[in-house]
């Protein structure tokens, strides 16, 4: 190659890298903040929060696998005589059927063989399975109406997450950690905790892109607290390294990887840094989280027993308001083992057993400690039930298949109103008849309690601004104090 070619194809590359840089001295100058220890973490974008907001954080219960609504939260009398009637052709409307009961000569109804009883001033309803959440009934929220556009469980979780059913947007969290940074620079702004349900041991998997940060930064991915074994791998030194030694290694690591930054201007490597950071100084924050020896005896007698037991829905919730007292921005726990195509009665017994207390004890917990004023706090899982049974139906026993047009979701804490139940389903617990609330519309609510529009939130990617909500999305006002 003849030296003009060279001297040409350099120009190009000089004029590239130029322009990439042009555009990242912004991100340099706030990694360069930070590694000196002056960032202020707890700023996102500029402009967010858009206007004064009621919680600074979320705790997110989201129950994998689908409560039955009508096993727990909404009662129908109407149809306690209809028991192994077939669905009538005017409620079910040719709607879509998963595979699992597409193939059923008849949809038996099965009414729910729980009792339901009204509580607090309010006279919200609960199942008998929930006698704790039941007694905070002023406190929460209760939406009946939320409706979703996905029938299986992949893709329904998906959307709840991300707002599409399919995989490659960031979740709501990484959102969250987008538009308002974290307010605790020693932890992550999103932490994942998962535990399995004793209703359904092995029910679906959960995968880690639904806590991905999709095509935002990496550094706003959700980071996930494994519930076996260590919480965090590789949080110690290993042997024969101490904490001095691990200081100067990144450091010269740091300055490799600024090195390499300069050169070519890749956002990832300012990740990377900052990450390598984060990791450094979570092995003296995450040991002191997750030791929960100074708990008093009463506290931990609230959550119930499993709270003894790491990985535990109990185990979790205790930690998740730890994380709340350290102002971790966005804290999810995912508990699996709410799929009951078959043996419902004896299945939602085990998963409300795992689930009741130690919800109860959590909202107790952040309000005598004054954190429940700014934490928002969400129960609900993918989407809802059939009333029809899939499979055998007797008296005391039933299945119930996916039903994504109507379920319940739960919500208490910061900006919200509670006593107020929101929604109303038909006889057969089968259509909306009052009130729908989409999956968007809940979204954009639970961005709105923490001061963002959720239109303006937005990341250009393709050549298209994304958002949580995609194009929809309204505030459900009646639920907001």
């Amino acid at each position: 190659m003849n030296t003009a070619i060279e001297t040409q194809i350099q120009d190009a590359l000089n004029r590239r890298i130029f322009l990439r840089n042009s555009t990242s001295f912004l991100g340099l100058s706030a990694l360069s903040g930070m590694l000196q220890g002056k960032q202020d973490t707890s700023s996102g974008l500029t402009g967010f929060p858009n206007f004064p907001a009621k919680a600074k954080r979320i705790i997110y219960l989201f129950q994998s696998g689908a409560p039955s609504q009508m096993d727990l939260f909404d009662p129908k009398p109407a149809i306690k005589d209809r028991r192994g009637e077939d669905l009538p052709d005017s409620i079910r409307k040719g709607q879509r059927l998963t595979t699992m009961t597409s193939g059923q000569k008849t949809f038996p109804v099965a009414p729910s063989i729980f009792k339901f009883a009204q509580y607090g001033q309010s006279g919200m309803w609960f199942s008998e399975l929930m006698p704790h959440m039941s007694k905070l009934a002023d406190k929460f929220a209760m939406v009946r109406s939320v409706h979703t556009e996905a029938i299986n469980h992949d893709p329904a979780i998906t959307f709840c997450q991300t707002g599409h059913q399919l995989a490659g947007r960031p979740s709501i969290g990484s959102w969250l950690g987008y538009g308002l940074g974290s307010e605790n620079r020693d932890l992550p702004a999103y932490i994942v905790l998962t535990s399995f349900g004793t209703g359904r041991p092995n029910d679906q998997p959960l995968y880690d892109r639904l806590w991905s940060s999709g095509f935002l930064p990496t550094k706003h991915q959700g980071v996930k607290f494994r519930n076996t074994g260590d919480a965090v791998l590789y949080l110690s030194n290993p042997p024969g390294v101490d904490r001095s030694t691990r200081r100067r290694t990144l450091d010269r690591l740091n300055a490799l990887n600024q090195q390499r930054f300069d050169s070519i201007a890749d956002p990832e490597i300012s990740t990377r840094i900052a990450q390598y950071e984060l990791a450094f100084r979570m092995q003296s924050s995450v040991p002191d989280l997750l030791d929960v020896s100074k708990e008093s005896k009463r506290t931990l007698e609230r959550y119930g027993p499993d709270v003894h037991k790491p990985g535990t829905y109990a185990a979790n919730c205790l930690l998740a308001r730890r994380m709340a007292e350290r102002d971790v921005r966005f804290v999810q726990l995912f508990h699996m083992g709410w799929d009951h195509h078959g043996g419902l009665p004896k299945a939602v017994r085990g998963q409300c057993n795992d689930t009741d207390q130690a919800t109860s004890a959590l909202l107790i917990d952040l309000e005598e400690r004054g954190l429940l004023e700014d934490t928002l706090v969400v129960w609900g899982g993918e989407f809802g039930r059939t009333i029809y049974s899939q499979g055998k139906l007797t008296a005391t026993n039933y299945g119930r298949d996916h039903h994504p047009r109507c379920f319940t979701v739960l919500l208490a804490g910061a900006g919200i109103k509670g006593g107020v139940t929101l929604g109303e389903t038909d006889d057969y617990c089968y259509n909306i008849v009052r009130d729908p609330v989409h999956v968007h519309d809940l979204n954009a609510t639970i961005l709105h309690l923490l001061g963002i529009d959720h239109e303006k939130l937005t990341y250009r990617h393709q050549g298209r601004d994304y958002r949580l909500t995609d194009v929809h999305g309204h505030l459900v006002n009646p639920i907001l104090a």
